[in-house]
């Protein structure tokens, strides 16, 4: 319905303005035949020459449409976004929706009490009186919906907060890789950092560190701790990535007891992400945010995995010792 008013609508605004233009042609050779000339001949000739013209150029479609209903010329509108009532009130009056239960709950059980009060019922409870049991159902309830809002008080969400990593920079590479390739994983940092919540990069690919960049875990000495690629690829984490093939999310990396094998990590990284490049490396994003990748995150990472995989194994990587890189 909406699409056929779009049509009509701007079908009608294209065939309107050739209307338009016709009628100013025609005012157009009404003044042209006054001021000019007085004589007879003139005047004819330059009349019958604008009105060829003018019929060469309108067409019957200009007339069916600039005699179209009013209501089929207004411009279109498109579709109001609907609105959640119920959803929008609760994120807007937590605290209020929270302890309604309890309102709710303590009003129930008022209006029970004064109830068995003005019915003129003994206050005792009887077992035999279907009145009795109704009212004891009913006192039942509203305690469990007072209940209920005093847990709702209590136990609120933990508040996911961006956190700065603890660490130094860190902007290092392995020698003597072919310049696109340098480029091709600088544009990966470069991707990541920008538009997801990745503050470090961790490239390893047939046991050699290729690239760490970053934010990584200080040393004794104050530097950069680099990273133990053997001693990597022999951990569970490693191994278990490689051995199912597909990308591993650690949404909250303090409740997972293998982060003691990622300690060239910041201390206080918050995710990780881990991307297998194929069957000889592993691709290390850790995030400032707990859940900071989104769905959509993991999936391009994937895809950004398989390039680089594409990349890497066009070059021949060898052990090289890690240096800090001077051309960037």
């Amino acid at each position: 319905m909406e699409a056929g008013t779009l049509l009509r609508g701007a079908i009608y605004w294209s065939f309107s303005s050739h209307s338009q233009r016709h009628l100013l042609q025609r005012a157009r050779l009404r003044r042209d035949v006054l001021a000019s000339s007085s004589n007879p001949q003139v005047i004819q000739l330059r009349a019958k020459s604008r009105l060829l013209s003018l019929l060469l150029e309108f067409t019957p479609s200009d007339f069916f449409f600039s005699i179209l209903p009013t209501q089929l010329q207004k411009s279109y509108q498109g579709p109001k976004p609907k609105r959640d009532l119920v959803p929008d009130w609760v994120s807007n009056n937590d605290s209020t929706a929270r302890s309604l239960p309890i309102y709710v709950g303590g009003a129930s059980l008022v209006a029970v009490l004064v109830n068995r009060a003005v019915s003129g019922i003994a206050p005792v409870a009887d077992a035999s009186s279907s009145q009795s049991r109704a009212d004891l159902l009913a006192l039942g309830l509203a305690v469990t919906s007072i209940l209920t809002g005093l847990v709702w008080l209590t136990i609120k969400p933990k508040s996911i907060s961006v956190v700065n990593p603890l660490g130094v920079e860190c902007r290092m590479i392995s020698s003597h890789l072919p310049d696109p390739l340098i480029a091709e994983l600088l544009w990966a940092w470069e991707s990541l950092s920008s538009v997801t919540c990745c503050r470090c990069l961790v490239v390893v690919y047939d046991g050699t560190c290729i690239l760490q960049i970053g934010v990584a875990a200080e040393s004794p000495d104050g530097e950069a701790l680099a990273v133990d690629a053997a001693r990597l690829t022999e951990g569970s984490v490693y191994q278990g990535v490689m051995k199912s093939g597909s990308q591993s999310y650690l949404a909250n990396l303090s409740l997972y007891p293998g982060r003691s094998e990622l300690p060239f990590l910041p201390s206080n990284t918050q995710a990780v992400i881990l991307q297998p490049l194929g069957d000889k490396g592993i691709v290390i994003i850790g995030g400032d945010m707990i859940r900071g990748f989104t769905t959509a995150d993991q999936a391009w990472i994937t895809y950004l995995g398989e390039k680089l995989d594409t990349t890497i194994a066009k070059h021949t990587i060898s052990g090289t010792p890690l240096k800090i890189q001077d051309r960037v």
